[in-house]
């Protein structure tokens, strides 16, 4: 199966699963979790996986377009509308017929568009402001949301209705600190992209920089990770990070939500590179001779190093 998401953790095997599964139907899916654990390229996988693939796909963030604003992105309007309204304009809807239309941050939406997209949802028609033509579509729709829809319903901010339209399958990706498993092939993926982009080709995080980071509880998860690698990309005047690269508030330890003091074990140098390793071998395919020429070390140091 194709993706764009990295890991191989069971947290994230279990949500490639149910992606692979929703993606050949086209079933209404709401994506939740953290900010910046990936949902909109869950989306793009889920679209990438089906037959809707190469047709129209648009994204709409409903909490960075003013509530004002937003109904007339959704659906359009016609000249005269509204001030400002000098001409007629196609909503996303329109523009995304035969194809998909990712809805972010959902649980930001007005309660006057909720009603709106319910109608749509339910019966895949719509009229623009100002308008009298209905108007059909054939789209697809997925929802995303880092917040408690169910409690937005108890707090009288989100209609149930709408929710349970939306929620026909949820997938909800785990944030970075329940995936650590997957933070080396993460950090291998993102120092190669900026190793080309800043064209500095062979530059590496020491096995410290890379046990640091595994210290980190990782609060804005993979946005926040693909950031600091970033920044230490740049930053760098060796072809080692070390942790003196990184923020200062990545380098201090912390203790992951739910844990305490006395639960908190950091690995030795030891098990951090063993465990390195072992994810490059995983990345090279098993190939012992692949891995060690990556890892740029002897074939048989990299059998030492296994154990």
């Amino acid at each position: 199966m194709k993706t764009n998401i990295i890991g191989s953790s069971a947290a994230i095997t279990s949500v490639l699963s149910l992606v692979s599964k929703v993606a050949s139907n086209d079933v209404t899916v709401l994506i939740t979790g953290e900010s910046g654990t990936g949902k909109e390229m869950v989306a793009e996988t889920i679209l990438q996986q089906s037959p809707r693939k190469g047709r129209p796909f648009l994204k709409m963030n409903c909490a960075a377009i003013p509530s004002e604003l937003l109904e007339s992105q959704m659906f359009g309007h016609e000249r005269g509308a509204f001030t400002g309204a000098v001409s007629r304009q196609e909503g996303c809807f329109e523009r995304a017929d035969t194809g998909a239309l990712f809805l972010d941050e959902i649980g930001d939406m007005a309660m006057m568009t909720q009603t709106k997209l319910l109608r749509v949802l339910q019966e895949q028609e719509f009229e623009r402001i100002g308008g009298n033509e209905t108007i059909h579509v054939d789209v697809r729709i997925m929802a995303a949301t880092n917040k408690n829809l169910l409690e937005e319903i108890k707090r009288g901010r989100f209609r149930e209705d709408l929710y349970y339209r939306l929620n026909v399958v949820e997938i909800h990706i785990p944030p970075l600190r329940e995936r650590m498993d997957d933070l080396p092939e993460l950090v291998e993926n993102f120092v190669r992209e900026f190793n080309v982009k800043y064209n500095k080709p062979g530059l590496a995080l020491s096995a410290q920089a890379l046990q640091t980071l595994l210290n980190y509880a990782w609060p804005g998860n993979i946005r926040e990770l693909r950031n600091v690698i970033e920044r230490s990309i740049v930053l760098s005047r060796s072809m080692l990070i070390e942790p003196d690269d990184f923020p200062e508030k990545i380098r201090q330890p912390s203790i992951m939500p739910g844990e305490n003091n006395d639960s908190e074990r950091i690995l030795t140098l030891d098990e951090m590179e063993c465990m390195y390793v072992k994810k490059v071998l995983e990345y090279a395919g098993g190939n012992k001779l692949k891995a060690a020429r990556l890892l740029n070390i002897d074939p048989k140091t990299l059998r030492t190093k296994l154990g």
